[in-house]
């Protein structure tokens, strides 16, 4: 368990609760365009509401049947170095963990690491959905399915601020589950949970939905450029269906064997369940996955908005009739807001007609709307309602220059050139905290991994690319296409850097990247 998140649980709650994370995966509000292509994944979609009223069974059995074969046991190997003094400790259920600052001191070395989560097969041709801590750091990845077949997987995509995976496997005529629309799903519903606690394999648990749109702040980061604190994607199911470690990934499906969610954490004072089990929504579980594998990233809306929620007093001060809406702190200039006329103090009640109780509620719900479309936002100015059709934007975190699908790369080398680096459109949000002139046209470097020959070249985050291989870039797109043939594996770059310009020689054959990397992430106990 990571110490930082149970402190910053422990700040959140007045109760003391010890939060196990099983699958931290939160509802993600996901952009997604009106004209969006075709889904990236075939799946499956049952959008029939449950019969409601109706005698229950005395038995689960013929829906477990149907289901089980769709969920797989999820085995993560990674190399652990431990250095430092950090002493390895074996657990019953996980194995060996690590714990930093140990008393006595080994000789470095990396030893095999294994967690135990589980997945969700979601098409025939092998796209499988899970949890990103599942899968986080592994070297190696296997996938043990109901009939015993082990079979090697490869990671699609991930997304940490939401904690959702898709993992792939080479095989056909798989048994994928069949979709819910978690739109439907209504406080009270049956629903069964179905993974494999503590490594014991395939295990089934029931309850119903005790509660909808939870946000726990266990996704919640901070931002390594601005040490500031960044809100995950949250809006969880919670259900009482026990949910315990190793459901990481697992299903929560109804009582007609559609998945409603991916089991994702639990909430305890005991480390074990207690009846608060959290899954994200199959619906945004979906978008996530289309997203990750159609682009190679989560896109997100945004408008430019600083907010809080409304609360009754200042409801009755700024004259709110609803009680409830995201109260406007601050509109930031040149944004989508400021063009559409949003102003500081006004309240938004309402959403492309969806209402809006709080601020994060109208942070997801722009945060599934596509950079480019149109939303209506119903806004309370000085006692007065008020429509004003924004147009929204792109929140900017970027995309990877790592080509998922290179054809060209020499085995054992990275993907693409700059691998490991993200970069995004230059937004004015973007200019504004890179201090970066209005003059530059480029690609905006929002990631690096430190490990990787870009960082050792010295490209760093918040450096513009204005040129690849002489070539110029102005926007995001360019520079992927540019990074897309491995070549030689060396790349010249041109950037604009702290107010200069600067060229940058980046070896993939000779530089960091072309070493081993090592992994030097620490296992929590109740890992994944």
């Amino acid at each position: 368990m990571n110490p930082s998140f149970l402190t910053q649980l422990g700040r959140r709650r007045a109760l003391a609760l010890f939060a196990v994370f099983l699958a931290g995966a939160a509802g993600l509000a996901i952009a997604q365009s009106k004209s969006e292509p075709k889904a990236s994944v075939s799946v499956k979609v049952d959008a029939a509401p449950l019969p409601k009223g109706a005698e229950n069974s005395v038995s689960f059995s013929p829906i477990v049947k149907r289901v089980a074969p769709s969920v797989v046991r999820v085995e993560a190997k990674e190399n652990v170095d431990t250095n430092q003094g950090a002493m390895i400790y074996n657990d019953p259920f996980f194995g060996p963990f690590v714990v930093p600052g140990g008393s006595q001191r080994r000789m470095p070395q990396e030893l095999p690491q294994q967690g135990v989560g589980s997945g969700v097969i979601v098409s025939t041709d092998g796209y499988i959905l899970t949890n990103n801590h599942v899968v986080a750091g592994a070297d190696k990845l296997k996938v043990i399915m109901t009939d015993g077949r082990e079979l090697a997987a490869t990671v699609v995509g991930t997304d940490e601020r939401t904690d959702v995976a898709v993992i792939k496997v080479n095989a056909k005529d798989l048994p994928a589950i069949t979709f819910a629309e978690s739109s439907g799903v209504e406080v009270g519903d049956r629903v069964l949970a179905i993974g494999n606690p503590f490594g014991l394999g395939q295990t089934v648990t029931t309850g119903i939905v005790s509660a909808k749109d939870r946000q726990i702040g266990i996704l919640d980061q901070t931002d390594r450029r601005t040490r500031t604190q960044v809100q995950g994607y949250e809006d969880f199911i919670q259900t009482d269906a026990a949910i315990n470690p190793g459901n990481s990934g697992g299903a929560l499906v109804d009582m007609q064997g559609r998945l409603v969610g991916i089991n994702s954490a639990m909430v305890s004072g005991s480390g074990g369940s207690q009846g608060a089990g959290f899954a994200v929504p199959s619906d945004l579980a979906r978008r996530v996955m289309n997203s990750l594998v159609r682009d190679g990233k989560v896109v997100r809306g945004q408008i430019g908005v600083y907010t809080k929620d409304l609360g009754s007093a200042l409801a009755e001060q700024l004259k709110v009739k609803e009680g409830r809406g995201a109260l406007i702190m601050e509109v930031v200039p040149g944004d989508p807001a400021e063009k559409a006329g949003l102003k500081a103090d006004d309240v938004v009640v309402s959403y492309n007609g969806k209402p809006v109780a709080d601020s994060q509620r109208l942070r997801l719900l722009v945060a599934d709307t596509a950079p480019g479309d149109e939303a209506k936002l119903e806004v309370v100015r000085d006692g007065k309602t008020q429509t004003l059709t924004v147009e929204v934007g792109d929140d900017g975190t970027g995309r990877s220059l790592t080509a998922r699908n290179s054809r060209t790369a020499p085995a054992g080398k990275p993907d693409s050139r700059l691998d490991g680096v993200v970069v995004a459109d230059l937004t004015n949000r973007l200019r504004n905290e890179f201090e970066i002139p209005t003059r530059i046209r480029g690609a905006v470097v929002t990631e690096v991994d430190p490990n990787s020959a870009a960082a050792d070249a010295g490209l760093a985050v918040g450096d513009v690319i204005l040129e690849i291989d002489r070539k110029p870039v102005t926007k995001a797109e360019e520079a992927i296409k540019l990074t897309e043939d491995y070549g030689s594996g060396k790349t010249l770059l041109r950037i604009f850097s702290h107010g200069t310009t600067n060229l940058l020689a980046v070896d993939e054959v000779n530089g960091q990247a072309a070493q081993p990397k090592s992994t030097r992430r620490v296992i929590p106990a109740f890992g994944r």
